[in-house]
Order: C-alpha cells, then structure tokens, then sequence
C-alpha cells in the first residue's frame, strides 16, 4: 500500500550503499523475491503490472528491511491485541 518501502543495503567494495523502493501511489504495494542468485525489489499496482523494478546480486546484499506502512486495525473496536491468544 501507499508508503510501504523496502530498503536495500548492498556491499558495493569498499563501503555499503542504501537503496530504496517505496509505494508511492494509492494502491501500490512492493514485491520481493529471491531467483536465481537475485534479489528483487518491485513497485506493483494493484492489477499486478510492474512499474519498476530494483535487481541485486544476492550475494552483495547485506540487508532487506521490509517497512510496511503502520495500518488501522479492528483491535481497537474490539477490545482485544490481535497476537492475544483468543482461548486465555
């Protein structure tokens, strides 16, 4: 969704660059997936078309922090965490 992001820290030699894929329309959601030795970041809308797409070699990347968006949940209404254990 809008404001999801997902940073990428890849050792480039000598240091680590920071690289970031971010949501940024309404309906917009980011994709990750590991193939064939490659880390992929994708911007994806909601029918599923790529609007851009983010590749690094696996073994360069360091780190993948997914950030999603803090979103409203029906715990409020309820009363009730959504972790609780709902038989104690």
């Amino acid at each position: 969704m809008k404001g999801d992001r997902v940073e990428i820290v890849v050792d480039a030699g000598d240091t680590t660059r920071t690289y970031e894929v971010v949501a940024s329309r309404a309906g917009r959601r980011v994709e990750t997936a590991v193939r064939r030795g490659v880390v992929e970041v994708s911007e994806v809308t909601r029918n599923g078309s790529v609007v851009r797409t983010a590749r690094f070699m696996a073994n360069r990347v360091l780190a993948l922090v997914e950030q999603p968006v803090p979103r409203e949940d029906n715990s409020e209404q309820t009363g009730r965490s959504l972790r609780e254990d709902p038989e104690s």
